[in-house]
């Protein structure tokens, strides 16, 4: 490095072009949705807790998604609700750092969680008799712990992989855009990328594919119309969950470069870190008898 160079302290976010009111407004309809999924998945997590019939490995699985999906949230949304209200949007390196850090932690946990989801289904369609010895809580247990030390552990590495880079300019930050402001060879950003898609991406989409295509044959080798309904509705809520998280990562992580990739990465990182918390409780609120169930026990019992 030359000797006139400064290293860079604070990033200037970058975000939508838009007008002030729309800026104002935004900040209302966000706010709202991210309240909205706090106490969404706050209910979806106090339902498993209070509920015996939800004591569950499916639903002890659904609990920590629940974690994950405020957890993801509150890493993101708060700093962009503070943004849309400053006309000047920074953030010191050490901040900056540590959300890009908690951000791929969330995500790969997340990925880990639904790769137990689908083991969860897997054992259910094709061992159902073994289930509970298979599914113990032992191995729930096991399963969830290798699941947030395994996630923390793959972005800890990640992170330390960019605090070895030189940051020297420019200053401006876009979404999932903090590698690319390092000063060092093209060839390395894009290892480090590639490592982060590999193990929190492909990895266990992969596995997922794995537990499913086992799923689907031994739903095709069941004779009755009955047991093909109600297999497909034991895992149809979680192929709706895997296929909004891994259709969108796909997307953000893997489109090709183009003059309009930068907005859509804006657009698509937006949906993922507001939408996606929103849209989870409501899939498997909406789409299961039992937690619908629970909740309207829980009702009754507060009327009374």
């Amino acid at each position: 490095m030359g000797g006139n160079q400064s290293w860079v302290t604070e990033f200037i976010l970058v975000g939508f072009q838009l007008r002030a009111e729309m800026e104002v407004f935004l900040f209302w309809v966000f706010s709202l949705l991210y309240i909205f999924s706090l106490l969404a998945n706050g209910m979806i997590l106090g339902l498993i807790c209070l509920d015996p019939s939800l004591h569950t490995p499916m639903y002890f699985f659904l609990s920590h998604l629940a974690v994950l999906d405020m957890s993801y949230a509150s890493n993101n949304v708060p700093k962009m609700l503070a943004n849309l209200m400053n006309q000047r949007s920074t953030i010191s390196f050490v901040p900056c750092i540590m959300q890009t850090f908690l951000y791929l932690a969330f995500a790969a946990t997340k990925c880990l969680i639904l790769v137990a989801m689908s083991y969860d289904r897997y054992v259910a369609i094709c061992h159902p008799l073994h289930y509970a010895v298979i599914m113990s809580w032992r191995v729930c247990t096991a399963l969830a712990v290798t699941s947030w030390s395994c996630g923390f552990i793959l972005s800890l590495v990640h992170a330390v992989l960019l605090l070895r880079l030189p940051f020297c300019g420019p200053r401006e930050v876009k979404i999932l855009s903090v590698l690319k402001l390092a000063c060092a060879d093209p060839w390395i950003n894009q290892v480090v990328i590639l490592a982060a898609s590999v193990f929190v991406l492909v990895g266990p989409l992969c596995l997922m594919l794995v537990s499913y295509t086992s799923i689907l044959l031994a739903i095709l080798r069941i004779q009755s119309g009955e047991g093909h309904r109600k297999a497909f509705s034991t895992c149809s809520s979680h192929l709706c969950v895997v296929g909004l998280f891994f259709g969108i990562a796909m997307v953000v992580y893997m489109v090709p470069d183009s003059s309009q990739r930068e907005e859509q990465e804006k657009r698509l990182s937006l949906f993922h870190s507001l939408f996606n918390p929103v849209l989870n409780p409501l899939i498997y609120s909406l789409r299961n008898s039992q937690v619908k169930d629970a909740l309207r026990g829980a009702l009754q019992k507060r009327s009374m």
